[in-house]
């Protein structure tokens, strides 16, 4: 019965990336029903939480998106770019993961993929190099942003075990940065970078942004004041501060209702239409993010708890003699999810189970916090959004899929970058924890 199942859970996350899109969420609601009245598992756990968090965090960005503030953000990208051209491959990943640190999802890089592409054919570069590794970044960004749902999931379930959220963050951001930089400077040296005779080197000498109106800036203002306001509050709980005991507001209300009150200042004050707020890109790939995250980790932990006893005597056996195969598990299973916070709501609770954490026998937990960034292998299948997209705007044809799925220019600096990252949490984790 387990293989059966088991190949119910791969066959549904098969025909999800089939259909694409919210298809990975659909058919993932099509798996749990499978598994429940064809074999009788009882139904898992819905990642209310996560989507709720998703939800709150792309009104408020799609908010800011509408009253022109990401614009204006893309806008400071480009004239960081187009001003410092010969460091493309550096500063293209830089670009991609700041925006995505700001706005807790990896979207915001679809508008500056053009411009890495126009500045790296003016430098004759190939801009699969600075593409692929601004793509990588803008993914594994995402654990360590403040406002991101990955990271304040697991961050839910290691406080109990004594890892508070300023904590992981400052595990996160420097090992993720430094990766970053450190891949740049891997690809940069170790590959070609020149483009060849064969490749079109045509500049299209698209224009630069016009100048943002005031209430772009103010729009990007109130929301990065929000984001402060955010770490600021989680930082006090966790370290129990005066000014605010009793806690009457928990950490994840805290974030929902943050999130939704940097909405309606943005509105109010950049006299946002919130009709008009359905139609931005932004809110139509939060919504495909929400389903996603309803299906796969809902059809994820059907299963995992199903065999939990099992799972939990192999994994305890596993990580205690060989504790980097926790990243190793999180890196399949995100690419085949497409989703740092589904990898994470599905997994990381049955870890925690299965190496017999406890508040009282916490031993072990750096292992979660430096693994964490193995969720970010979206890269690895040919198939999500700002990889396909990267694959369309580069003209030259350098950046291009193999016939052999795997054979793309995204998988070696998306590989090198989570190994970095992890082996970097490995030192850095213990003496911080």
């Amino acid at each position: 019965m387990f293989g059966l199942e088991l190949l119910v859970v791969l066959g549904a996350i098969f025909l999800g990336v089939r259909l694409g899109g919210m298809g990975v969420g659909y058919a993932g609601g099509l798996g749990v029903v499978v598994l429940s009245l064809g074999f009788g598992l009882k139904p898992g756990v819905i990642p209310w939480d996560v989507i709720l968090i998703i939800m709150s965090v792309i009104g408020a960005i799609a908010t800011m998106q509408l009253a022109g503030g990401l614009d204006y953000l893309v806008s400071l990208a480009e004239k960081v770019l187009r001003k410092n051209p010969k460091y493309i491959n550096y500063l293209a990943p830089l670009v991609t993961y700041t925006l995505t640190i700001l706005a807790g999802t990896g979207h915001t890089s679809f508008s500056v993929l053009p411009v890495i592409v126009e500045v790296a054919k003016g430098q004759n570069i190939k801009p699969c190099h600075p593409l692929s590794l601004a793509v990588v970044s803008s993914q594994i960004a995402i654990t360590a942003s403040p406002v991101s749902a990955a990271v304040i999931a697991m961050s839910g379930f290691l406080e109990p075990l004594g890892v508070s959220y300023p904590i992981l963050l400052a595990i996160c951001i420097p090992t993720t940065l430094v990766s970053c930089l450190l891949t740049s400077l891997i690809i940069s040296t170790l590959l070609p970078n020149r483009l060849s005779e064969s490749f079109d080197k045509h500049t299209q000498n698209m224009p630069s942004h016009k100048d943002s109106p005031k209430s772009a800036q103010l729009s990007v203002l109130i929301f990065v004041l929000g984001i402060v306001a955010v770490v600021l509050y989680a930082t006090a709980i966790s370290k129990n501060v005066g000014w605010i005991k009793p806690v009457v507001l928990h950490r994840d209300a805290a974030i929902i209702s943050f999130m939704l009150s940097i909405a309606t200042l943005i509105a109010l004050f950049c006299k946002i239409k919130c009709g008009d707020l359905v139609q931005t890109s932004t809110f139509k790939a939060g919504l495909s993010a929400c389903v996603c995250v309803l299906g796969v980790a809902w059809l994820g932990d059907t299963f995992v708890k199903a065999y939990i006893d099992p799972i939990k005597a192999l994994a305890s056996t596993m990580l205690s003699h060989y504790p980097f195969l926790l990243a190793v598990g999180l890196f399949l299973t995100s690419m085949l999810l497409y989703s740092q916070a589904a990898t994470t709501k599905a997994l990381i609770p049955s870890v925690i189970v299965a190496m017999g954490l406890t508040p009282e026998h916490p031993h072990g937990v750096y292992i979660l916090v430096a693994s964490f960034v193995a969720t970010s292998a979206l890269f690895v299948l040919p198939t999500y959004p700002t990889l396909l997209g990267a694959v369309q705007m580069d003209d030259t044809g350098s950046t291009r899929i193999g016939k052999y799925i795997f054979n793309h220019p995204f998988f070696l600096p998306g590989v090198l970058m989570i190994a970095l990252s992890v082996g970097l949490g490995f030192l850095l984790a213990p003496l911080l924890i």
